[in-house]
This record gives C-alpha cells, sequence and structure tokens, in this order.
C-alpha cells in the first residue's frame, strides 16, 4: 500500500500548525519527518493514521493490504504504553483481541511477533522486568502482530540510550526489509533519520511546511554509525534547519 498526504494543513483554533504538506511512502520504504520543537510532526503522524481530520488536504491510502493484514495502519509511540499487569506475550496479544480469530490463530500471530522481535524467551516476563529497549521492542511486536501495511512511529526510540538506539535501529531495519511495510519515522534526532529514512522530510518552524526533501540512495542495511556519508547528510540537515530550530526555540523559551 501506498500513503500520500495531500495539501495537509491543520489548526488549533488560530494556530496555524502545519500547511500544505505533501509527501508519499510506499511499501518498503521508511520516510522520516523532521522539524523544529512545535513544527507539527507529531500532528502530521495523527493526521496520517486517522486520530485527527485536518482542516485542509488528506490522507490517503491506496492498493491492496498485504495478504493477513488485521490492521492496514498502526503506531509504535515514544512511551511504549504497556500494560503493567500482561505479560510481553499478553500485551502483544491484545491488539488481536478484538479480531475474529480463534484462541490457537492468536497464539501464532503472538508467537511470529515475539520471534520476529527477538522476545520469545520473555514472553511470560512483565513490563517492570525489561529494560528500555526491551519494552520498546515489546511495542514494534505488538505493531507487527497485526501485520500493518503502514507502521507510523512517534520518537520511538528518544527514551533510550544511545547503545539501544543502535541496536533498535538495526532491529527496525530489518523489520522493514522483512514485513515490508511503508513507515513513517517522526524523530529530532538527525542521525537517526538518515540511519532509517529512504527520504527525509524536513519541515520548517510553525506553521510546518515541507521545506525539503532529501532522498538517500545508500540501502538502509548498508549505513552504520560513523559513516562518512551519513555524516554529512546529517550535517546537510542540521544546515537546513538550524535557523528555524533557534528561532522555535526563542519561541518557546519567550512563550
Amino acid at each position: 500500500m501506498r500513503l500520500t498526504a495531500s495539501h495537509i494543513g491543520h489548526r488549533y483554533g488560530a494556530l496555524v500548525v502545519l500547511d500544505d504538506v505533501s509527501f508519499s511512502v510506499a511499501a518498503g520504504e521508511i520516510v522520516a519527518i523532521v522539524g523544529p520543537s512545535g513544527c507539527g510532526k507529531s500532528t502530521l503522524l495523527r493526521i496520517l493514521g486517522g486520530l485527527e481530520q485536518p482542516h485542509a488536504g488528506e490522507a490517503q491510502l491506496a492498493g491492496a493490504a498485504p495478504p493477513g493484514s488485521l490492521n492496514p495502519i498502526t503506531f509504535v509511540f515514544q512511551d511504549f504504553a504497556l500494560l503493567p499487569w500482561r505479560t510481553v506475550a499478553g500485551n502483544v496479544a491484545l491488539v488481536l483481541e478484538d479480531q475474529a480469530l480463534s484462541a490457537a490463530q492468536r497464539r501464532t500471530l503472538v508467537d511470529d511477533a515475539l520471534a520476529r522481535t527477538g522476545l520469545r524467551e520473555f514472553a511470560a516476563a512483565f513490563p517492570k522486568q525489561l529494560s528500555g529497549g526491551m519494552k520498546q521492542r515489546v511495542g514494534l511486536a505488538r505493531a507487527l502482530a497485526v501485520n500493518p501495511a503502514v507502521l507510523l512511529m512517534d520518537e520511538p526510540l528518544s527514551a533510550l540510550d544511545a547503545q539501544t538506539r543502535e541496536l533498535l535501529m538495526d532491529d527496525l531495519v530489518r523489520l522493514s526489509a522483512d514485513s515490508g511495510f511503508a513507515g513513517v519515522y517522526v524523530t529530532h534526532n538527525l542521525a537517526e533519520a538518515v540511519r532509517l529514512g529512504h527520504r527525509i522530510v524536513v519541515l520548517s518552524r510553525r506553521p510546518g511546511r515541507v521545506r525539503a526533501v532529501l532522498d538517500i540512495a545508500r540501502p538502509i542495511a548498508t549505513r552504520r554509525a560513523g559513516d562518512p556519508d551519513l555524516e554529512a547528510k546529517t550535517r546537510e540537515l542540521w544546515d537546513l534547519l538550524k535557523a528555524d530550530a533557534a528561532a522555535a526555540d526563542r519561541e518557546l523559551v519567550d512563550g
């Protein structure tokens, strides 16, 4: 499936947060969204996922969902959103409980999602027993259990330490290749954007407009931390964002 944002605009009262934002993401690719604080990145993601309706434009899904897809669009959030009284397997199974599936089918889907995220041996553990990285893997497993066509990720690694982020970025690269979902990845971390994005959409400060779109031709599976080409792309992104980021920061302080 292809997800397309067409001339999306949005406001909260008199405050315009997004203006004429357009881009698309196809199956098998990840589009990273970066921009200054307050430019509407998370709002845009909610609009793409149908949680909010834009005041202008629209988000569209085109094409057939992959075989066995139980939910065309699903989210992975920053805060894990795990139920502490449920085991790892129970948290993953939560998204399947309103589906017309037998108990055996649910167990198979949960086991497959745990296997793909390296969590099978932790199926009976509770969230309090897990590290931050493992909790986020549970969030990924829960999203993958419904075999989504589109995976929307809102700062999923920002609460984790640098080493854990690197490991989970490797996981996301592998899962993207294996699952073939269309991914939209919102982040403040420019190094994450150039590591994971096939394309990077750069938003201006509020109201968020598409300031630039950077293509990274290298396959994401070949990208590594410290790579000179990726570091050059990170600097290019920062050059695009620096003035807007400083202005946005002053607005937040003044506010």
